[in-house]
């Protein structure tokens, strides 16, 4: 078997020294390429390349979800083809490695190397469902460049969040979760639109679901972990059926407070509900729309405003050695 290793070398639970270990281990079972990302997108171009290659069979990316989102972009450049691209592994070395965790995989990137090896001894893989982002046509967004994600997105409260964690790593913070909950609060005292929603979501067929203020789309369960406390936004979503969504109408501070204790203590059977929630499973097309620009995230991923975007849920999409 011939693999490429997209190296990410700023993933923040994994040394250089690991790293080599783990390279040298993964080198010792297979004809093994390891290349090191030196810019945004390098990743995804490494990606891109080994899916036009006739040489590669697996291409494992050591790194966080960012790193694993944007592998799977360039994997998918042309469109999802599992039983001809090659497979993909993921070795979890960012913060949170939602992705890797989802599957099933150890946290710590040791151990789920020696899965990943035994997973490919014993020929084990499956084929997940991804969801697609595009700009919607007839929009200002339409011109909008589609993007794949793996486990989740957001339109509004959550993808302003994921910015200012963003804004507070560049500055050198390192990400925690205690950095992640003081801007969550920043984030709740700065949002104009948290009693009157501006976002939209439609799908065909079906009533407008109106005034959300806060939209969390699903690809898999749980939505995020607090340390090793799994998060479920919506505990139905999974790697084989469509997308799910999570809408919020009222971010009130009773509402907040209600919301956000019942997400610490979902679980597999029950997220967040009561009048100003809406929860929908197994979504294959649908539209948030926005009165006002919103900030977008994908796979914890800041990806700028937006005011329309049209979401597929896509299954079989990717090959996964587990």
């Amino acid at each position: 078997m011939r693999a490429l290793l997209v190296v990410n070398p700023a993933a923040t639970t994994t040394s250089a020294r690991t790293r080599d270990v783990l390279i040298h281990a993964l080198a010792s079972e297979m004809k093994l390429e390891a290349v090191t990302t030196e810019y945004r997108g390098h990743a995804r171009d490494l990606g891109r390349q080994a899916a036009e290659s006739e040489d590669i069979d697996l291409v494992v990316a050591l790194g966080g979800d960012g790193t694993v989102n944007e592998v799977v972009n360039g994997l998918l450049h042309d469109g999802p083809a599992p039983d001809r691209l090659p497979g993909f592994a993921v070795v979890p070395g960012g913060s949170t490695n939602v992705f890797a965790r989802a599957l099933g995989l150890p946290n710590d990137a040791v151990e789920a190397t020696g899965a990943l090896l035994d997973a490919l001894r014993e020929n084990r893989e499956r084929t997940v469902g991804l969801g697609l982002a595009s700009g919607t046509p007839g929009t200002e967004d339409e011109a909008v460049p589609s993007r794949w994600f793996t486990f989740c997105a957001g339109l509004g409260f959550d993808a302003g969040v994921v910015g200012r964690v963003e804004q507070q790593r560049e500055r050198g913070k390192r990400s925690t979760h205690a950095l992640y909950l003081r801007q969550v609060m920043r984030q709740f005292l700065d949002e104009p639109h948290r009693r009157h929603g501006t976002i939209t979501l439609e799908r065909p067929g079906v009533d407008p679901v109106t005034d959300l203020v806060l939209s969390i789309i699903c690809n898999t369960s749980p939505w995020t972990f607090l340390g090793n406390r799994p998060v479920y936004a919506s505990p139905k979503a999974s790697f084989d059926t469509g997308l799910d969504v999570l809408g919020l109408s009222r971010m009130s501070t009773a509402a907040v407070a209600r919301y956000a204790t019942q997400l610490l203590t979902s679980s597999p059977e029950r997220g967040p509900h009561g009048k100003h929630a809406a929860s929908l499973h197994d979504l294959t097309d649908f539209t948030l729309h926005s009165k006002v620009p919103l900030p977008l995230q994908m796979d914890g991923d800041h990806l700028g405003l937006r005011t329309s975007v049209t979401f597929t849920g896509v299954r079989r999409a990717l090959r996964v050695i587990v």
